[in-house]
Formats: C-alpha cells, sequence, structure tokens
C-alpha cells in the first residue's frame, strides 16, 4: 500500500500559498484519510490554523528559524526528513520555484525518482498514472513508476485529483528535531527586490490575462505609430483591472529589429508556443493575430476574447470564443473610461 506525503512550505507569515493548498487537496483526492502532511517553515502554527478540516492519518512539521528561508541545502534537509519519517512512497509538493529546486535532489537522496510538470494524477486500481504536457503543450502523455519513493510536483492552478473538498480531522503535531550544522546555512537571503505593485505586470493570479500584439506598434489609420498612446492606454487598463500582461512573440522580438516597441514589455510576458502557457479564467487578445504558435499558449485559458481589425484572423477560426472587430486603441480607450 502506498504512503503518500504531500509536503508544503510554509509562507514569510507562516501561511500556506494557494497552491501549496492545492496540493494538500490533491493528495487528499488520492490518499484520503491515509494522507500524511509534511510542514516546513519558521512557524507552521497558522497553516495548522488553515488546515484545521483536513482529514490526514499524520501531521509531521519541521520548524525553526533555519527554515523561514527558501534555501536549498536546508530545504531539502527538511523534505528529506519528512520523507523518511513519513517512509512515504508517494511524496506529493505544489510545483513552485522552491520546491522544484529541491524535490528532485530529495528523490535521488532517497534513492527514487521525480517528475515535474504534472498536471493531473489518479489511481487505476493499484497503479498511480501522472499526466504531463510534452512538446510545448501540444501532446499529452501518461506515465507509472516502480521506482519508489516517487516525488511529484503538481503544476499550479491544474486541481490535480480534481481539487475535492477534504474533511476530517487534523491529527495532533509530530514535530521534527532536524540538525542543521552551519555549513548548510551559509547561504543566506539578505532582503528581496520586486518592482512595485503598479510595475508588476506579471500575475499568475490574476483573473484575466490581457496579450497586446504587434499590432499597438504599427501605422494606424492616420499613418502615424501612436507608441506613446498605447503604453497609456495598456498601462491604465493594466493598473485599474489588475490583469496579467502577456505579448506575442512578434512584439517581443520586434527590440532586436530596430522598430517601434513597448519598453515594458520582455521575454518573460511572452505567451504561445515558445513562451509561457499561463491559466488564467479569461484571457482577451488585443492587436494579436492569433495564429496556432500563439494561441497554443492559449490552450487553458477558460474564456477567450479577442480584439482586431481583421474579421479572417486566427481568432474568427475557432480559437477565440468572442472576437470584436474593432479598433483596439478606441475600445480600450473606453474601456479605461468605464474602469475609472
Amino acid at each position: 500500500m502506498e504512503k503518500l506525503l504531500v509536503v508544503a512550505f510554509t509562507e514569510p507569515d507562516g501561511s500556506l500559498s494557494p497552491q501549496s493548498i492545492e496540493s494538500i487537496h490533491a493528495g487528499h483526492a488520492l490518499a484520503g484519510p491515509e494522507l500524511i502532511l509534511g510542514l516546513v517553515g519558521g512557524d507552521v502554527q497558522p497553516a495548522l490554523g488553515q488546515l484545521q478540516a483536513i482529514g490526514a492519518r499524520r501531521c509531521l512539521a519541521v520548524a525553526g528559524p533555519e527554515f523561514s528561508q527558501p534555501r536549498y541545502a536546508t530545504d531539502a534537509t527538511a523534505a528529506e526528513a519528512l520523507a523518511r519519517a513519513a517512509e512515504a512512497t508517494l511524496i506529493v509538493a505544489a510545483g513552485t520555484p522552491r520546491t522544484q529546486r529541491i524535490l528532485p535532489g530529495v528523490a535521488h537522496r532517497l534513492g527514487g525518482r521525480a517528475d515535474t510538470h504534472v498536471t493531473a494524477a489518479a489511481f487505476e486500481g493499484d497503479d498511480l498514472l501522472v499526466s504531463r504536457w510534452f512538446y510545448r503543450q501540444r501532446m499529452e502523455g501518461s506515465l507509472a513508476r516502480e521506482q519508489r519513493p516517487w516525488a511529484i510536483l503538481l503544476e499550479p492552478g491544474c486541481a490535480v485529483g480534481g481539487g475535492k473538498a477534504a474533511e476530517g480531522a487534523l491529527p495532533a503535531v509530530e514535530l521534527l528535531s532536524v540538525e542543521t550544522p552551519e555549513v548548510l546555512r551559509r547561504t543566506q537571503v539578505e532582503g528581496r527586490q520586486a518592482p512595485s505593485p503598479d510595475q508588476q505586470t506579471i500575475r499568475p493570479d490574476a483573473d484575466l490575462l490581457f496579450v497586446v500584439g504587434a499590432g499597438w506598434t504599427k501605422k494606424q489609420a492616420d499613418g502615424q505609430v501612436h507608441g506613446v498612446d498605447a503604453e497609456k492606454l495598456i498601462r491604465g487598463f493594466l493598473q485599474a483591472s489588475r490583469a496579467s500582461l502577456g505579448s506575442s512573440k512578434s512584439l517581443v522580438d520586434m527590440s532586436g529589429e530596430g522598430q517601434a516597441v513597448l519598453p515594458f514589455l520582455s521575454h518573460l510576458n511572452q505567451v504561445g508556443q515558445t513562451g509561457a502557457t499561463p491559466r488564467h479564467p479569461k484571457g482577451l487578445s488585443t492587436c494579436c493575430h492569433g495564429e496556432e504558435p500563439h494561441a497554443v499558449g492559449w490552450r487553458f485559458v477558460r474564456e477567450r476574447r479577442a480584439i482586431n481589425l481583421d474579421p479572417n484572423c486566427g481568432w474568427a477560426r475557432g480559437k477565440a470564443d468572442v472576437l470584436y472587430v474593432a479598433d483596439a486603441f478606441a475600445v480600450m480607450e473606453k474601456v479605461n473610461e468605464l474602469l475609472s
């Protein structure tokens, strides 16, 4: 019988992120009341408050100031201790940067295997099958492994295991004592650098993905390029709607071609075959052609709308739920007016 451990790292305030909670619910959908929880952080008490309704067989924790920082040496040591204490054959965690950095290494220490970017997991009889995308999300494959322990990193936002609500009582917490000699604590987090909320354009938790295409920097009806107006309209909409900003490949590549560009865009904003594949509930594309290389990045966006002057663009060929044949400058100016 499999022993399933869900490993979750707490946030600086001791709480659990939505991604970690999602992974715990997914673990409960797989293991039910036999689930084993493993928490790591400087203080896990706030996290325990969030999990009072989670049914589990055991709840293990590694806590202390040395585990509050995202650091490979201490994170891996804590996760390894949890896995050994639980005698886990399956180790599940949310696929965040922190866990993706350490969990494959933990699997290696335990003599097991690891798989990342898993989008679904379910038992077929006694065998666990996981699914993930290959070839830039063009093919989906299912796989199983005989090696144990098997570490599985769940892609956030996929509601792996159906996201069923867990019910039950949280057992008493077993606090593990983990040695962290100074050699494991040599790396120190001195601080964080991040743009202000108004400058931040990539918001994974936003309800709306707002994608801009090369049409924003082309000559408009008056024969002129209106880059300044485009920047004002796009920034105004992002600030009012708190949407996440995406871009087509053609637009971010234009900086190397000597053409007009939108300076606040980079390849980090790129959505599509060679960019990101976000999972926002809604998406609005503006001045994008909507052909396959770009639209492939939208395959997990549930409601798609587009604004384009060309009624025969790719979005009109079944790739968008609604296509507005209109001038994006005029539409977004009116939208910003309504939002202000």
